[in-house]
């Protein structure tokens, strides 16, 4: 009865909701349409409906996605930036679904292992090169003060 558990289990934890797990590519999809539409379909129509009516085009198609500054583009574009980070971030950490707690993307730390170069020839510290200094205490070595006691 307990390996009935844990394979029901198993293929519950593999099952999610087709909203979870196609949410991006549908996004994407969905602004490729907009643009599409907007940018391609519906000026050639404008220009069609207005020679069929009149015989001449007198007026150009405003794409209504670039009225308001063109906010839409900004804010898909952000919606699907971020959904790309974060599931690259879920790849990279060995996740294949959406339903762990959390915006996804971890913080990045410093002080990797892994050396870095200085940028442009500087001779800059690198993060986690040393130990930071704690306040109140004298530095190592004889006669070496950074500040001079009063």
């Amino acid at each position: 009865m307990t390996e009935e558990v844990k394979k029901l289990s198993a293929s519950e934890q593999k099952k999610e909701d087709w909203m979870n797990s196609k949410w991006r590519p549908a996004m994407g999809w969905m602004y490729m349409l907009v643009c599409t539409m907007d940018f391609v379909i519906f000026p050639i129509l404008w220009s069609l409906i207005q020679v069929w009516g009149g015989g001449e085009v007198k007026t150009q198609w405003s794409p209504v996605t670039l009225q308001g500054a063109g906010l839409f583009h900004m804010a898909m574009g952000a919606i699907i930036g971020v959904a790309a980070f974060g599931r690259t971030q879920e790849k990279l950490a060995g996740r294949s679904n959406d339903n762990a707690p959390g915006f996804g993307a971890p913080a990045p730390t410093f002080g990797s292992s892994a050396p870095s170069a200085p940028a442009f020839g500087s001779s800059a510290p690198t993060f986690g090169s040393a130990p930071a200094p704690t306040f109140g205490s004298k530095p190592a070595g004889p006669g070496r003060t950074a500040f001079p006691e009063l």
